[in-house]
Parts: structure tokens; C-alpha cells; sequence
């Protein structure tokens, strides 16, 4: 496969694509009230404490005091068998050196993740996360790229890949082409723009931004340090 290349009106045509599947999944504004059995837990967390506990946690774990493994296991299985009230929504890579609920500390029903290789927003991924802000609750939503990325490493190199590895790639493009061959800046980039995605594709989640009902933001997190940086 030759390398492939995608120019900003490209970019701007997908864009518009996973807009419109999105709409075509059938999740429009108003879609926690057309659903019963929205979660409550949350209702007094607003996204502003929410994203503070999230980063609270990675706290913790970075400075090796973390609390999650203290909790009673048994009791939280059992709490989360008929419900569950998350009160954060992470898409991440699904590269195995990211375990979402260890690096920000979270225990059983907390976080509401979303996992694909190069954390890249797609119409599956966007209805996920609605269904998370809109019928569980969730006040924050995560995109969370990480160091030494292998997918957008490869996406950079434009190589022949076996398979539909190459899928991934016309996702993590545009990021290539906004930050250039430095890894870290491309990953960076990567999550700002599948974030700026997540809120402008989903009418739900941008619906529920405008409201204050919910904070979609973009992080990195340092595979060597386990610390994770809100990005601008």
C-alpha cells in the first residue's frame, strides 16, 4: 500500500462523514430524556469536579498512593449488577500499557471507556460515548493519546501494514499533516483533533456541552512517568 496521503479538503470531507453517521445512528439532541433509566448518581458533580477527580487519581497513581485496590471488590460487583453511574468517559488507545482505570486510580463502574488503536473517534465510538453522557451520566469525556504510540507511529511512516491496519491511518492523518514527523507533537495533535471531533460530530455530546452538562477535553499520558497532561 502506498503511503497515504490526505489534503486539508479530504480532512474537512471526513469529517463531515462521521458527522453524518453519527446522525444516522439515531442518537439526536434530546436523547437522555427519550431513554429511561438516565443515571442520578452524578447529579451534583458538575464536569469542572468531575475532570478534577479524574486527574486527582492519576495524581495518586504517579506518586504510588493510589486507593482504588482498598475498596471492597465483592460489595462493588454486586453494586454495579443492576446500574452503573460513571462518572467519567475515557477513549483511549488500546494499547495495552494504558490501563485506563489504574493510571487515573478508579475502581469498578467509575470510568465509562472507549478503547481503539490511535484513540481515534469513529461513528461506534461516538455512540458509546453519548449513551455514556446521555443515559449514564458522565460529566467528563477523555480523549487520551499516549507516548510511543504505535498507530500513530506507523500512520507518520506510511509503510505497506498487513490487514486493515491501514484503516486507522486517514483517522490519524490530519494530525500528521497539522504536526509533522515528531511522534509526541503528531500524537498530541492526534488527540486534540479527534476531541474536536467528539464535540462537533455528536449532537448529543455538543448539545450536552453547551448546557454545561458535560466537558470533553484531550490528555497525554507518559508511559514512562504514568502522568497524564491536560492538553490545551
Amino acid at each position: 500500500m502506498s503511503r497515504v496521503k490526505l489534503d486539508q479538503h479530504q480532512a474537512r470531507r471526513r469529517f463531515l462523514q462521521i458527522g453524518l453517521a453519527s446522525t444516522a445512528l439515531g442518537l439526536i439532541n434530546g436523547f437522555e430524556t427519550a431513554i429511561p433509566g438516565q443515571a442520578s448518581a452524578q447529579v451534583n458533580l458538575n464536569p469542572e469536579t468531575a475532570l478534577t477527580q479524574l486527574m486527582d487519581g492519576n495524581k495518586r497513581f504517579t506518586s504510588g498512593r493510589v486507593t482504588a485496590h482498598e475498596q471492597n471488590l465483592v460489595t462493588l460487583r454486586k453494586s454495579v449488577v443492576d446500574k452503573q453511574e460513571p462518572f467519567a468517559g475515557v477513549l483511549s488507545c488500546a494499547d495495552s500499557r494504558v490501563p485506563v482505570e489504574l493510571v487515573f486510580d478508579q475502581s469498578i463502574g467509575r470510568i465509562f471507556t472507549t478503547r481503539l488503536a490511535g484513540n481515534v473517534v469513529t461513528p461506534e465510538i461516538i455512540g458509546s460515548l453519548e449513551y455514556g453522557a446521555a443515559v449514564l451520566g458522565t460529566k467528563v469525556i477523555l480523549v487520551l493519546g499516549h507516548s510511543s504510540c504505535g498507530a500513530v507511529k506507523a500512520t507518520i511512516q506510511g509503510e505497506e501494514v498487513p490487514g486493515q491496519i491501514s484503516t486507522l491511518f486517514p483517522h490519524i492523518q490530519p494530525a500528521v499533516l497539522q504536526a509533522g514527523s515528531d511522534l509526541a507533537a503528531a500524537t498530541k495533535a492526534n488527540a486534540r483533533i479527534q476531541a474536536r471531533l467528539l464535540r462537533e460530530a455528536s449532537t448529543v455530546i455538543s448539545g450536552l456541552a453547551k448546557e454545561n452538562k458535560v466537558k470533553v477535553v484531550a490528555g497525554y499520558y507518559d508511559l514512562s512517568t504514568g502522568a497524564v497532561e491536560l492538553l490545551p
